[in-house]
């Protein structure tokens, strides 16, 4: 692999007449350790970092011998930055810096990195320009691949387990949705449910109270531990096998376990988008897991609508339990990247009666995925497909299987695919 196939092409740099104020400015507000200094023509003639910034501060090995005592003032060093602030990046910056082509392997590239103690090199075309960036980062998400994004969608859920009860009103949800899967179920004599990224059980119990044998899988360790909490609370009918209800880890490995109990397959709440790196692998091998005759549900988020109706931004609100305090859920998305992945940020706020509180803020890749996406993934596995859609108001009384999917309207794409 090639630095080309991953390097950004979106650069910040700066000229040599630049003020270091405003390389400070950009240094610090787009929260990296430095920029490439160029001329007119964009050509590198040396880089910037933080360090050579704050290095300023401190006297010169010719300055401490001449006055050890004034130039261990440090209250004294502060008073350097209109000064500092006022040089030019020529004057500080590192002429000839260490750069690479957009040929260089990755793994020549994070040598260099290692060798010359820095995390990020401008990567220049044989004319010396500017023409992109790499990072540690980038080399480290490239090589590992798959696997980092399922540890960071791991962490994700970890942190929203915590609010998730609050996050969505599951009486009410469940209380339109159960129906619709038991008689779409019933309808084709299904028996064993697969719950994928099954979250805290909220789909898996519900349906084992019906009767169904249902496993649920999830990366989350700590969404599995308060799905096994609730489990412990309900009392479920002798054939639901409680005893191995949940799941923890990749549910590509736990499929090689199942025994041909399961007819049917749900990934609910967008459970599906959340591998955006491996979705259509995930369908393709649960096809392969499950009989001839078969049914797979899937809660697609309806990007569409999220990125040209919604601005990229949606809001959400629920009190808590007891009625004393309020959670705000603020959800925004990143313009899709090649059509293939959405960054989605979720944000949460407490009001204690008082005031709003910050509690965190966390960011996951996911699979954009389009009714054009799955439905070519579907019918290739056999399966016939349709579409339908729902709202995230759940006092809209929206169904699952009710109303035509409308791209411009709905919340989620819910799928029905039957393989007969």
């Amino acid at each position: 692999m090639q630095v080309a196939d991953v390097m950004s092409k979106t650069i910040d740099f700066v000229g040599v007449h630049d003020s270091v104020e405003n390389v400070s400015r950009i240094i610090f507000g787009r929260g990296i350790n430095g920029v490439p200094v160029c001329d007119k023509s964009e050509k590198v003639l040396g880089f910037i970092t933080e360090r050579d910034i704050l290095s300023h501060f401190y006297p010169s090995v010719e300055e401490y011998i001449e006055n050890p005592l004034r130039e261990s003032n440090f209250e004294k060093m502060e008073e350097k930055i209109p000064e500092i602030f006022s040089l030019h990046a020529g004057e500080i910056m590192s002429k000839d810096p260490v750069t690479v082509s957009p040929r260089t392997q990755l793994l020549k590239a994070q040598s260099l990195m290692f060798i010359h103690k820095v995390g990020r090199l401008p990567v220049v075309d044989d004319g010396k320009h500017l023409v992109g960036m790499i990072t540690k980062g980038d080399i480290f998400k490239a090589l590992v691949g798959d696997r980092i994004s399922h540890i960071e969608d791991e962490k994700y859920n970890d942190w929203m387990s915590k609010h998730y009860p609050y996050y969505v009103n599951w009486d009410k949800r469940l209380s339109f949705e159960i129906p619709d899967l038991d008689k779409v179920f019933k309808k084709h004599n299904i028996t064993g449910v697969l719950d994928v990224g099954c979250g805290t059980g909220e789909h898996t119990i519900a349906l084992a109270k019906k009767g169904y044998i249902v496993w649920g899988f999830e990366r989350s360790k700590l969404m599995i531990k308060e799905a096994q909490n609730k489990l412990t609370k309900e009392k479920l009918p002798p054939k639901s096998k409680h005893e191995k209800m949940f799941h923890y880890g990749e549910f590509e490995d736990a499929l090689k376990k199942l025994k041909g109990e399961f007819q049917a397959a749900i990934f609910m709440g967008g459970a599906l988008a959340f591998n955006p790196n491996t979705y259509k692998k995930v369908v393709e091998k649960t096809a392969k897991a499950l009989p001839k005759k078969s049914v797979m549900v899937m809660q697609i988020p309806n990007f569409e609508k999220i990125i040209k109706i919604k601005n990229r931004v949606s809001y959400t609100g629920f009190k808590d339990f007891d009625g004393n305090k309020e959670h705000a859920f603020l959800e925004f998305y990143n313009h899709p990247v090649e059509k293939k992945n959405i960054l989605k940020t979720f944000s949460i706020f407490d009001f204690d009666g008082k005031t709003w509180n910050f509690y965190g803020l966390k960011s996951t890749d996911m699979a954009y995925i389009t009714p054009l996406k799955i439905e070519s993934i579907l019918k290739n596995l056999g399966y016939d497909v349709k579409f339908f859609g729902s709202s995230h108001n759940i006092a809209s009384g929206d169904r699952l299987f009710s109303s035509p999917f409308e791209a411009a309207k709905s919340d989620w794409l819910n799928v029905l695919a039957v393989r007969r």
